[in-house]
């Protein structure tokens, strides 16, 4: 049976798997650009082992501790005592394939899940796992992938914390083990669950969809390559598998692209846009969100002054943050108690609405729908539905304690809570946020159980009802900023918060992060007056709106401290904004350079238009490079032998020129950032 190969192939890549001829397990055998199969596999190695076991030297694709004892394996089950399976059929359809293994002795079917995704260069793998005895899984990663690298490994991930999200870091890792991760039954701040590996332009990467705990682990093997490990945590240490069960997996995407990081970027863009779906089509409002307007501090002739001022400069849409609901004068209060304070809006909460909307406006709400105030009617009519553990005290993060979502009596209240908001009140858009992880992560009464997953599994069936019962309402993913983004909340909302750090220095690199793995129509930006926090050098309002129009534009700004000459330069930002937003969303992405140099951006591509947003991080004099000479940013993916014209200038330019010498700009403290539109001719 060792010459049954299986090839998969996506629109430019294509991903051969085979059995080994040495044990009972599938392994890689090409990867990489279409036609790659076709010769010698660059992993076939010589098969003599020293110390380890065939199964340990395999670039295998899914194998257990048992038959791999040594080098790092995906599945452990049976009390340890490990699995020694045999194959047990392969099931091919177009784009999918799924390999069978068995274990009779400990009764486990384990099932390679293998699906490309049309229109993309992905490769989705998952892992399901059927008992016919009662199992303890104590390891059930979601798949294996084998990079063949010439020298060290390149991997690059996005690491940070909070308010500082999504920082790129690169590290060459020649020999042994590196692990990312969260245990916060959320993705995280720290760590993004996205990691590249690198040979030479040659770039290969995953992204796991689970907004729960995680892991992605890769080991520099003796040999010339890289294995890479990612699956979810269970928090209890062990998921245990019943009779006649069935579990899947959370799924892996694997993307590769021979145009380095940037053009991996794309790949996974690509992607998201397909996760989007048909959403993708409906254009993404320019917001207004009072948080740094107002704070807690909401009352409706507050709101609404600010409204009319959004409304004046060209936003469509007008979100009421934190503060709206009884009993939330500050954190301290309110959470679970999901009604608008009739103090703040006197004449009636329907009465505000309507005179939001008089203004031409679409409205939002924010919501956290997990958290619950120690204070408030919830928590004393059901003190059962906080997670906790018996005779520990319960402890406060940001003065609230996490409802137990995996709970069916708690996901049918949180159901219910938004049908009632939603249906008696002209919401147009919601902000789902999450400011705190699970501590005591208990269910007292209960029998052990898989609590990171039930929580998941509630979550996103909230998600899919907002989808089913509420389509038009536009649902925006938060968590204490970019704490909860991975693929199942992405493809369940229509936008997301990358961070809470809005200053504009510091949200570049966020941004740029953040873009290496995410699609610029989920990134929701904005334009605030925040001082920097990490990088504190000042830039101006400009700068501001040029950042933000490479997502989804948003105001966060106090615009009753606005001066009319800045409002007016809003107004204009605005404006030329809404003539590109389908470029920018829609268009294929290119990142030029990064925020260490001293002009760096980001261009987008659709049809016959170019818009290329960039940015002086350096010297404001004027002269970056020389006295009276200009800094150049080199654009890429054009025809060298088009021509392109400026459409606010007129200047026209050739595209080898572009390609070769680069689009010129003079920074100044007052021109410290530039959105430049061109129109192949």
């Amino acid at each position: 049976m060792s010459h049954q190969r299986w090839t998969l192939r996506t629109t430019h890549t294509s991903y051969t798997v085979r059995l080994s001829p040495d044990g009972p397990w599938a392994e890689l055998d090409a990867w990489g650009p279409l036609g790659v199969e076709d010769g010698p596999s660059a992993l076939d190695w010589s098969h003599r082992t020293h110390f380890v076991t065939p199964a340990d030297a395999a670039p295998a694709e899914y194998l257990p501790y048992g038959l791999r004892p040594f080098t790092g394996s995906e599945l452990m089950a049976g009390e340890g005592r490990g699995v020694w399976w045999e194959f047990d059929g392969a099931e091919e359809t177009a784009g999918s394939l799924r390999l069978a293994f068995v274990d009779a002795l400990i009764g486990l079917r384990t099932v390679l899940c293998y699906r490309t995704v049309p229109g993309t260069d992905v490769i989705l793998r998952w892992t399901e796992f059927t008992a016919t005895t009662e199992l303890r899984l104590e390891r059930l990663d979601s798949a294996a992938v084998t990079v063949p690298v010439t020298g060290p490994a390149r991997l690059t991930y996005l690491a940070g914390q909070w308010s500082q999200e999504f920082q790129r870091t690169r590290l060459d890792l020649t020999r042994g083990t590196f692990s990312i991760g969260s245990l916060q039954s959320v993705a995280g701040h720290a760590y993004a669950p996205w990691l590249a590996v690198q040979d030479g332009e040659a770039t290969y990467g995953v992204a796991l969809e689970w907004p729960g705990n995680w892991h992605i682990t890769a080991e520099a093997e003796p040999g010339g390559t890289v294995r890479v490990r990612a699956g979810r945590v269970p928090h209890e240490g062990a998921v245990r598998l019943t009779p006649g069960e069935t579990l899947a997996t959370p799924r892996l995407a694997c993307a590769f692209s021979p145009e380095g990081l940037d053009g991996l970027s794309r790949v996974w863009h690509r992607y998201e846009r397909h996760l989007t779906g048909d959403r993708l089509h409906r254009p993404r409002k320019v917001l207004y969100n009072s948080w740094e307007a107002t704070g807690f501090d909401v009352e409706a002739a507050g709101q609404l002054e600010l409204a009319k001022a959004a409304a004046d400069i060209g936003a469509e849409l007008f979100v009421v943050d934190d503060g709206w609901f009884t009993g939330r004068a500050d954190d301290t209060g309110g959470l679970g108690d999901w009604y608008p304070d009739p103090q703040a809006f006197p004449q009636g909460f329907g009465r505000f609405v309507a005179e939001v909307r008089a203004l031409g406006l679409d409205f939002g709400l924010w919501v956290e729908p997990e958290a619950v105030s120690p204070g408030s009617r919830l928590h004393a009519e059901h003190p059962e539905w906080v997670y906790r553990i018996d005779g520990r005290p319960a402890r406060l993060v940001r003065n609230q304690l996490l409802l137990d979502l995996g709970r069916t009596d708690v996901q049918d209240f949180v159901i219910g809570t938004l049908d009632r908001l939603l249906g008696a009140y002209r919401i147009g858009y919601l902000k789902w946020d999450m400011n705190r992880p699970p501590t005591e992560r208990g269910r007292p009464g209960a029998d052990p159980a898989d609590l990171d997953a039930e929580h998941v599994a509630g979550y996103l069936r909230v998600l899919d009802h907002l989808r089913a019962a509420h389509p038009d309402v536009t649902v925006e993913g938060c968590a204490g900023g970019g704490g909860r983004i991975e693929h199942a909340t992405l493809a369940r909302t229509d936008v997301l918060w990358p961070s809470d750090n809005t200053a504009p220095l510091d949200r570049l690199r966020i941004q740029h992060g953040f873009l290496h793995a995410h699609a610029p129509h989920v990134m929701s930006s904005w334009v605030t007056d925040a001082p920097g926090i990490f990088d504190p050098r000042p830039r101006s309002l400009a700068f501001r709106f040029v950042n933000a129009m490479c997502g989804v534009l948003g105001i966060g700004a106090d615009l009753r401290a606005w001066t009319p000459e800045q409002r007016a330069g809003a107004a204009r930002w605005i404006a030329r904004y809404k003539e590109v937003r389908d470029v920018v969303h829609h268009g294929e992405a290119r990142l030029l350079g990064t925020p260490d140099e001293p002009t760096c951006g980001v261009q987008f591509d659709a049809g016959d238009r170019t818009v290329v947003a960039a940015f002086s991080t350096g010297r404001l004099d004027g002269a970056p490079l020389l006295p009276g000479r200009p800094d150049r940013l080199r654009l890429r993916g054009l025809d060298p032998a088009a021509r392109y014209r400026d459409t606010a200038t007129g200047t026209p330019y050739g595209g080898a020129h572009l390609l070769h010498h680069g689009l010129p700009f003079a920074w100044t403290a007052e021109h410290d950032a530039d959105l430049v539109v061109l129109r192949r001719l």
